[in-house]
């Protein structure tokens, strides 16, 4: 099933056509008739972003794209966001001898003399939000792959409109108003701890449902990895719910699951969904080259 976008932002002023090809019934779509090596019209632009709301995930294939290149396109969406840098007990897990722009992310199993090029190198990578766990969580995330292993390494990606459709009215109700604590211990398949002493670890707290500022959906916001407590409940009754939220967000049926090819740019909105990583040889080198946009504050 295909559909075509033509968009119009000024008189006289007509984007090229634009091919849009869902990829999955939960989100995702291909791209196509788009070169990201080259500047964009406000036109493309305006009918990538149109598709990017319809969507959550959008897929360029075959792309051959500098970091300059990537910056450019991810600027046409907003201010770009710094890399976070991790306190410094937990910076080795995140930091690496090749992370030299402080609007750039390698995310890479890559080591160079024993040190890590990157961050977050090797094996599964649980559900997770960029961000999440700051208080203006990124807009977006734009990934471009450079290097790939033989197999693995997916990225899944779940549709949190859907996931809040499904929660159960009787628990919206119980949970409208409330906020949820999410922390970053930079792990990739642990969650974090909220128990002991959080003061040195980077954490804040969201509405559990958001209204997305953009489109005025609401959307589930929770992901198994750093969303850790519900504040102003007993930690029993909190452990109760936040497993059936996991669960509820990483039900299959809402999850379009991109298997990487070279060249493959993926861009997506971090206040709609949430993303993992499937497991992958960790003798096989993998490098992906990442960007972000800046965000907002977060409201019910």
């Amino acid at each position: 099933m295909q559909d075509v976008l033509d968009s119009t932002v000024a008189p006289k002023i007509v984007a090229p056509k634009i091919k849009v090809t869902p990829l999955s019934d939960a989100c995702g779509a291909e791209i196509s008739g788009v070169d990201l090596s080259q500047p964009l019209s406000a036109a493309e632009v305006a009918a990538i972003k149109d598709a990017w709301g319809r969507h959550l995930v959008l897929v360029f294939r075959g792309q051959q794209v500098s970091q300059d290149d990537q910056l450019r396109f991810a600027s046409y969406f907003g201010d770009l966001g710094s890399r976070k840098k991790a306190p410094e007990p937990l910076r080795g897990r995140a930091e690496g001898i090749q992370q030299d722009h402080e609007k750039v992310l390698l995310v890479t199993n890559i080591k160079v003399g024993g040190q890590a090029i990157g961050a977050f190198g090797d094996g599964e990578f649980w559900f997770h939000i960029d961000s999440g766990y700051s208080p203006r969580p990124y807009k977006y995330t734009f990934l471009y792959a450079l290097e790939l292993p033989s197999r693995g390494g997916n990225t899944m990606f779940s549709n949190m409109y859907k996931a809040y459709e499904a929660v159960p009215a009787a628990l919206k109700d119980r949970l409208k108003g409330k906020t949820a604590l999410h922390i970053h211990e930079y792990n990739r398949a642990k969650q974090a701890n909220s128990s002991g002493d959080i003061s040195g670890i980077p954490h804040h707290s969201h509405p559990i449902f958001v209204t997305h500022p953009d489109t005025g959906r609401k959307t589930l916001f929770v992901d198994r990895l750093m969303t850790t407590r519900i504040e102003g409940v007993s930690q029993d009754e909190s452990d109760e719910i936040l497993n059936q939220l996991y669960d509820i967000g990483e039900r299959r049926e809402f999850i379009f699951e991109h298997v990487w090819k070279l060249g493959d740019f993926l861009m997506w909105d971090n206040r709609c969904t949430i993303h993992a990583r499937t497991d992958f040889p960790k003798e096989e080198r993998r490098l992906l080259r990442r960007c972000t946009v800046e965000g907002e504050p977060l409201f019910e």
